[in-house]
């Protein structure tokens, strides 16, 4: 569904006329605000499938640190697969790397560990590897990378549609004082069920994710 299209839901369901551009009246532009502000919180429930993607990286002798271009740091990383070594990496913390670079006479081979260092002048999150790569490898990093603000009329949203909607007009109703007919907690309740309902179905295409271990 398009931005578009996800204001002029809300709008209806405020009983407010529909309009045709994003910026048509101040009140477009604020429930526009507040569909962000929703998918931004739709978003944050769920590594949703829709949001996953591989960001490769090919290493540069004797380079150890590299951009995750796209990540935006707004990337959560699943897992980080060595393709040319063909084993998944490691996560170890700023302290381990601290050791293995400052302390330790850092080793140059196929890397084996990673650990993230800041973001770039773009905003794009770093990281950092180890062993220093001796030559060029492919490493690919999974990550669910959370959609940047919709903007323009024609942009899509990439997670279901229908919890956004939903918690727009709860918040939406909650901020104008009154709903028509329906309490501002029952909108929160509807939005919370129309998240629940989907998260649970994206997450049986992942199951194995939802198992704990202890």
């Amino acid at each position: 569904m398009t931005y578009l299209e996800l204001i002029n839901n809300v709008l209806r369901r405020l009983r407010e006329d529909t309009v045709t551009t994003v910026d048509e009246s101040t009140y477009s532009l604020m429930v526009g605000d507040f569909v962000n502000d929703a998918k931004r919180l739709c978003e944050d429930a769920t590594d949703w499938s829709a949001l996953r993607q591989t960001l490769a990286v090919t290493t540069t002798d004797g380079t150890f640190s590299y951009v995750l271009t796209g990540s935006q740091n707004r990337g959560k990383v699943l897992d980080v697969v060595n393709d040319t070594s063909n084993f998944f990496m490691e996560y170890r913390t700023a302290h381990d790397f601290n050791q293995k670079f400052l302390i330790d006479e850092p080793e140059r081979n196929s890397p084996r560990f990673y650990s993230f260092n800041g973001v770039d002048s773009d905003g794009d999150t770093q990281v950092d590897i180890f062993p220093i790569p001796d030559k060029a490898y492919t490493l690919n990093f999974n990550m669910v990378i959370k959609q940047a603000d919709l903007s323009a009329g024609t942009d899509v949203l990439k997670i279901p549609h229908q919890p956004v909607i939903h918690l727009a007009v709860a918040m939406l109703a909650r901020e104008r004082g009154e709903t028509g007919g329906t309490s501002t907690a029952e909108y929160f309740g509807i939005a919370d069920r129309y998240l629940s309902d989907a998260v649970a179905l994206d997450a049986s295409k992942h199951p194995e994710e939802m198992v704990w271990y202890y």
